[in-house]
Formats: C-alpha cells, sequence, structure tokens
C-alpha cells in the first residue's frame, strides 16, 4: 500500500471517529508513512492516533494545502452529513484520485453529485470488529473503476480486516444487513445465551463468562479451520441423540433461528433501502 501515496498525492481521512480511527491505525501498521496521510476532523487530536503526523491533523478541509491532489479520500463522516462534506473535499479530486465512502445508504450517484463528477467513487461497507483488525468489508463501484483503483480500494479497506468486491450495487444493502449489522446480532445471541443460562438456574456472571467465551472461542475455531464449512463445524459438535441435537432440533425448526435470522436481515437490507432512497 505504501507505494500509491506520497506528499502531494497523499491519503486524506474525513472523520476519525470510531471507524476512521480504526482505518488509520490500520494504514499506519501498513506502512503508510505519516507525511503521507491527512486527517480532517476538527474533533480528533494527533495523540488518539500514535504514530500520525500532528500538523497532517487539520479542522476543515480549507487548512489542507492548497492545489494538491489526493491519490485516495476516504469519507468516514455520518450519512447525513455527507452532502455537504463531499463538495468540500472536490478541490482536492483529481483524474487519479479514489474516492471511498463508508457511510450507510451513501450511494455512488450521490457521491458523483458531491464530488462534481471527478475521481473514481467507490462504496463501502465496514463493520465494528474494524476496530481491532478483526472487520470485513464489502466494496462496490461503478463498472468503469481500473484494476489498480480497485486493488487501492481493497488494500485500503483491508488492513482493517477482510475485504471483499461486490460487483453490483444493489447489493450492498444486503451487505449492510449480513456483514455490516451482523456484530449486533451476535452480541445479542450473547445476552440471549446468558440469560437463558440464569433461567436455568447459572449466576449472572457465571452465564455471561460462558456465553462470551463460547462465541468467541468458537469465532476463533471457525478462523482456525477456514477449509471447514459452518455447517461442517456444527456437524462435528453434535452426537446423534445428544444435548446439543436436542438444542438444535429447537433451533433449526420451520420458524426457528434460520427464519428469525432471515427476517432480521431482510429488515436491514429493507431499511438500508430506505435510507438510501
Amino acid at each position: 500500500m505504501v507505494q500509491h501515496f506520497s506528499e502531494t498525492s497523499p491519503l486524506v481521512l474525513v472523520g476519525c471517529g470510531h471507524m476512521g480511527r480504526a482505518m488509520a491505525q490500520g494504514w499506519l501498521r501498513a506502512g503508510v508513512p505519516a507525511d503521507h496521510l491527512y486527517i480532517v476532523d476538527p474533533q480528533a487530536a494527533p495523540e488518539s492516533l500514535p504514530g500520525s503526523k500532528a500538523d497532517h491533523f487539520v479542522a476543515s478541509a480549507g487548512f489542507l494545502p492548497k492545489g494538491m491532489k489526493a491519490r485516495a479520500i476516504v469519507m468516514a463522516v455520518k450519512p447525513q452529513i455527507m452532502n455537504d462534506a463531499l463538495p468540500l473535499m472536490a478541490p482536492f479530486i483529481g483524474d487519479g484520485t479514489v474516492v471511498l465512502s463508508v457511510a450507510a445508504g451513501v450511494t455512488l450517484d450521490q457521491m458523483a453529485r458531491g464530488t462534481g463528477g471527478k475521481g473514481t467513487c467507490v462504496r463501502v461497507m465496514p463493520n465494528t470488529p474494524a476496530a481491532i483488525g478483526q472487520g470485513i468489508s464489502g466494496l462496490t463501484a461503478g463498472s468503469g473503476i481500473s484494476e489498480d483503483d480497485r486493488a487501492l480500494a481493497l488494500e485500503l479497506m483491508g488492513a482493517t480486516g477482510e475485504a471483499v468486491w461486490i460487483e453490483r450495487e444493489d447489493q450492498m444493502d444486503a451487505v449492510t444487513g449480513v456483514s455490516g449489522s451482523g456484530p449486533a446480532y451476535v452480541f445479542y445471541m450473547v445476552e440471549c445465551l446468558a440469560a437463558a443460562g440464569v433461567r436455568e438456574g447459572l449466576p449472572e456472571d457465571t452465564a455471561m463468562a460462558l456465553a462470551r467465551q463460547t462465541v468467541i472461542g468458537a469465532g476463533h475455531l471457525m478462523d482456525a479451520e477456514t477449509d471447514v464449512e459452518a455447517a461442517e463445524l456444527r456437524r462435528r459438535v453434535t452426537s446423534p441423540g445428544g444435548t446439543t441435537a436436542a438444542a438444535l432440533n429447537v433451533l433449526m425448526r420451520a420458524d426457528g433461528l434460520g427464519q428469525l435470522m432471515s427476517d432480521a436481515v431482510s429488515a436491514a437490507r429493507k431499511r438500508g433501502a430506505e435510507l438510501a432512497g
């Protein structure tokens, strides 16, 4: 990633909240020099991002070097202010600039209007485990994106975990429903699993410790067994006629977890479409 940027063609991050800071930390770990990274955020402080350069933190786009054309601009601001924020960055967008948005519901058309049609727009849906380098991001762009720009976008988001290319923008709301919102589903499952343990007589702190570590351990096991399907890992835990089988008979019934998860993802997808509307 290092070779993509220079002092005159830097990487610019607009918004340094939780997601923005996670991405910047990943870029610095990946070797992007502090001289090649600018942060635009009126609230952010250099000490919040170890390894960064203090004079490359600016309160607004107006304080960026005049005449500079960024190689990449990553918009990590809230969706409701994107229409105001994008035009402010237009002076720093050249023909070779990639503009990425990580704001839910912000479409490629909306980005193109905001940038005045300059540069190459990429829409991204990350998720919160990016904060510890364990996220996954879905990316999409128009059909005219070059291989170099596509590779750069994947590298930028890959600094916070995995990154996958989504060929059609109309699939991005489904990405939101599965992975963008997905961590909340897992956290709620832990809540429910712990509450079930309490109802079966366990102390609250014990039930929560068991539920948390069960999910953490299962995730690590899936990570270690990347060539094994989740269904196969499930089968390995399930002895015929045993306790796990009894529980799965409940979870896998017609109105069980599969249907609930389908309904949940569908609701998130529809809401994402509404936000984009």
